[in-house]
């Protein structure tokens, strides 16, 4: 399964490493997903892991052996089209990923923006929940 975890997602899943988005991690982790990032991405998520807030719930090394995860696994979506399909504009970044990267899902904790488009050009737009019950249906 080709997916686009959203950056919530992953940290979420470095938070909460028996949830959900930890679980899909694991099968990233065990290559039972292809992963499917941009450069735009991998800059929000180093951002995001380097705020002092998450240091209680993240740490340095968990948030470096992440991105050495990505770095090493990931496929990089290039070239991302323009999209302005999410009412919040800081989404759609994330949304042109998965179109250049061809994902079958983008993977969202976003209920009131992303989760709520249903889809971005045939790619559907599903929860942690969901993308594990559809992991689990293809093993």
């Amino acid at each position: 399964m080709r997916l686009v975890l959203d950056t919530n997602i992953l940290v979420s899943g470095l938070i909460s490493k028996a949830g959900p988005p930890g679980q899909l991690l694991a099968a990233v982790r065990d290559r039972l997903i292809t992963l499917v990032t941009s450069r735009e991405q991998l800059a929000e998520l180093r951002d995001v892991l380097g705020r002092e807030r998450l240091r209680p719930y993240i740490s340095i090394a968990d948030a470096r052996d992440l991105l050495a995860t990505i770095d090493a696994i990931a496929v990089i979506a290039e070239d991302l089209p323009e999209v302005s399909a999410s009412p919040d504009p800081k989404d759609n970044p994330i949304l042109a990923t998965a179109i250049a990267g061809e994902a079958e899902f983008l993977v969202s904790g976003d209920k009131g923006d992303l989760l709520a488009l249903g889809s971005v050009q045939g790619i559907g737009i599903i929860t942690a929940v969901e993308a594990l019950a559809r992991l689990q249906n293809k093993t």
